[in-house]
């Protein structure tokens, strides 16, 4: 099972990012066995977007094949595209290595709303 993690970093040992349309990075995790078999990170090309950052940072993570992902917060575009592929979503924070370990052990809340508004782009809340 390959899961995305919104990461402040490249490694397990960054961040779960609060966002996830503008996050740094994606961590895409390979679990086999309830063990971490690969790790890779990609740069989230999203995050300079004027608008729509949600929508292509979630369809840059379903590109990567995964069946779940992590972040602390998620917004409706982003949620709705997950949701029409299957992707279940959890909310997670702290270190990443953390998260996956919680999510392996079954210990993450799974989303199955939203938990932020919509953004209007690079707009200042």
């Amino acid at each position: 099972m390959k899961i995305a993690i919104s990461s402040t970093g490249k490694t397990l040992e960054d961040n779960v990012d609060v966002k996830f349309g503008r996050c740094l990075y994606f961590v895409i995790v390979e679990i086999e066995n309830k063990e971490i078999k690969e790790i890779k990170a990609i740069e989230n090309i999203a995050i300079e977007q004027a608008g729509g950052a949600g929508i292509t940072a979630a369809e840059l993570v379903a590109n990567q094949k995964v069946e779940a992902v992590i972040s602390k917060n998620l917004g409706p575009r982003a949620h709705d595209v997950f949701s029409q592929l299957s992707i279940k979503v959890y909310q997670g924070e702290g270190k990443i290595s953390e998260a996956v370990q919680q999510f392996i052990k079954g210990e993450l809340i799974e989303l199955s709303e939203p938990t932020g508004p919509q953004h209007r782009g690079m707009e200042k809340l």
